[in-house]
């Protein structure tokens, strides 16, 4: 796997911010090829409402979380989503080789907020006595998002809350137990796909 270019200064802010964001990943003409094919599966009724907590204790509660996804494990061939997936996976490479994170295998999840003031309030992405994440990263797949559309990602890293706009072909990255973080109420449907990556010993 081909190392994705990381530059100078996003390497120092998640070492020393916890995060780091790029306004254009992989370009808007795939962008789009990604957000369609996204499209295509919310439409196709594939997405589930989300919960939280865990095993026994997992509950739907849409005051809390009220997105709705899906897990990606296949993808044809070719497919916009399954380029992302290679560059998700250049990107542990990279983190792993140039930020000595360790990053190992992740999981990819689609999640569509439908834009009726769904959110999902302040949480952390790792779990307590888990096989932990170690990075969170986000591709946002909002070609026409405007201020009144809601749907910020406010992260909370030492030195004060940040929020970041969910635009087209943006990514954000951040460690994954050291950031909470909580999307606020989105008022149009806000899609994403987000890569959590586990260490190295993680099964």
């Amino acid at each position: 796997m081909s190392l994705l270019s990381l530059r100078d200064e996003e390497i120092q802010s998640l070492g020393e911010r916890g995060w780091f964001t790029r306004v254009s990943f992989l370009g808007e003409e795939e962008a789009r090829v990604i957000h369609a094919e996204a499209k295509a599966r919310v439409e196709a009724g594939q997405l589930r409402p989300a919960g939280i907590r865990r095993g026994a204790d997992h509950t739907l509660d849409r005051a809390t979380r009220g997105d709705f996804i899906t897990w990606v494990t296949s993808e044809e061939e070719g497919s916009g989503i399954r380029r992302l997936r290679d560059a998700y996976a250049a990107l542990g490479e990279t983190l792993s080789a140039e930020a000595y994170l360790g990053l190992g295998r992740f999981d990819l999840q689609l999640a569509w907020y439908p834009g009726d003031g769904a959110l999902y309030a302040r949480h952390v992405d790792a779990f307590p006595g888990q096989s932990n994440r170690r990075v969170t990263a986000i591709y946002y797949l909002n070609p026409d998002w405007v201020p009144a559309h809601g749907g910020l990602l406010r992260l909370y890293p030492e030195g004060g809350p940040v929020e970041v706009e969910p635009t087209l072909d943006r990514l954000v990255v951040f460690l994954s137990e050291r950031i909470e973080h909580e999307v606020l109420p989105s008022h149009a449907p806000r899609l994403a796909l987000t890569a959590w990556f586990y260490g190295r010993s993680a099964g």
